[in-house]
């Protein structure tokens, strides 16, 4: 199906007063809502205006998100007559709930098992085969490809490339990488997974998903997700450009427009998010950025179906100070506590008695109040055990964000 160049991403002027609220917990409702709105964009996709009205009654407290959620599915089966869009806008709307209820939740598995369950929480409801792996191969015409298609990972083949993607994710060191080159790396392991499509329907929306809450884990948690509002549409033709590859065309892959959207994301750079300037025939374009970036600091995901890719290889560079938040090749805090703690626990896992002793501390409430809790709300600690909080057997470590950190003060 031919799509429009640049597809306008729903804008919500109702919500824009809730990001001037004091209320944090406000703040980060219409954050949830408006990031899971703006993703149905990638399937030209619009919520209703019921939704939009429980969405704002649950982001203001008047409703809980269960309520809202039984809200919407009575107002569905209610309906005696259906409008020709009604089916997409119960799509759109159930959807929406549901990635909402899913970004509020601090738990996250990294693993072929979690993929699975945000696909089946996503979707329940909506779609009989929610959760459940494609036994079939497929194709898809893109608009930005000119009707080609991305060759997706065989359906034999699922589950062992997941497996292995998500292995090599797990053991890759993040430690002595700059921030830009780490940014590289993540835009090339999400490419790859979603490349694997593993899903019969919403891939996109998974992979999104599951990047908001995999970047939650490695440190970056105070990031602004509504970029995927604004911009999902652009997400998914990146991640298409990112996995195609045309000698006879002469088009590679493309890794850099996934790479310039993560940038904006998690370095609040300004970088033009335009559709029209991934389509393959856009040559000016694409050669002029291709020039921008050195071949030393590119990377191309080859597209894999019936073998397994190899892991991206790691870019070593100088991890440098500046601010908490980043500018160009640069993050860190000025924060002391939180540099002491950081500098303390190194690669340990430590309890909280552990770390208090280190720190010649006696004062539990003094050091949860200055150290640890500030260290876990910026993304430099985490918890061995993040979905037990009281787990008797509870010890705190360095995220990808705080091993950075120290690697940068060892460097010093």
């Amino acid at each position: 199906m031919a799509k429009k160049a640049d597809i306008e991403n729903p804008y919500i002027p109702e919500f824009e007063k809730y990001l001037r609220t004091p209320e944090p917990s406000v703040r980060e409702r219409a954050d949830y809502w408006r990031t899971a709105i703006g993703l149905q964009a990638v399937d030209q996709l619009t919520v209703s205006d019921f939704l939009k009205q429980t969405a704002q009654e649950h982001i203001e407290g008047q409703i809980s998100a269960d309520e809202a959620e039984q809200r919407i599915k009575a107002y569905y089966q209610a309906k005696e007559i259906r409008l020709p869009d009604d089916d997409e806008k119960e799509e759109a709307d159930k959807v929406a709930m549901n990635i909402t209820k899913l970004l509020s939740e601090q738990s996250f598995t990294f693993s072929v098992a979690g993929l699975a369950s945000i696909h089946r929480q996503i979707f329940k409801g909506v779609f009989k085969h929610a959760g459940q792996f494609r036994d079939y191969d497929i194709t898809k015409k893109e608009w930005v490809l000119d009707g080609d298609t991305v060759l997706y990972a065989s359906c034999t083949q699922l589950q062992a490339t997941l497996e292995y993607d998500l292995e090599q994710e797990k053991q890759f060191d993040y430690s002595n990488l700059a921030l830009p080159d780490a940014i590289r790396h993540i835009a090339v392991f999400v490419a790859n997974i979603w490349q694997i499509h593993p899903f019969r329907e919403g891939n996109t929306r998974t992979t999104a998903v599951f990047t908001i809450k995999y970047l939650r884990s490695i440190g970056f948690q105070n990031i602004d997700n509504t970029l995927f509002e604004q911009h999902s549409w652009f997400f998914r033709n990146a991640l298409v450009r990112a996995n195609y590859k045309n000698a006879r065309l002469g088009v590679n892959n493309s890794p850099q427009y996934l790479e310039r959207f993560f940038r904006n994301l998690l370095l609040g750079e300004q970088m033009p998010l335009h559709n029209r300037d991934l389509h393959i025939s856009n040559k000016d374009v694409q050669s002029a950025e291709t020039e921008q970036v050195p071949n030393k600091h590119r990377t191309s995901t080859e597209q894999v179906q019936d073998k397994y890719r190899t892991s991206a290889g790691q870019v070593q560079g100088k991890f440098e100070t500046s601010s908490l938040i980043s500018t160009g090749n640069q993050i860190y805090t000025d924060d002391e506590n939180t540099i002491r703690l950081v500098q303390t626990m190194g690669l340990e896992k430590l309890s909280i008695k552990e770390i208090m002793g280190k720190i010649e501390l006696k004062h539990r409430p003094t050091f949860m109040e200055n150290y640890l809790n500030p260290a876990i709300k910026n993304g430099f600690v985490r918890l061995l055990y993040p979905d037990s909080p009281r787990h008797p057997r509870q010890k705190y470590l360095l995220t990808v964000k705080g091993m950075m950190l120290l690697n940068q003060l060892s460097n010093k």
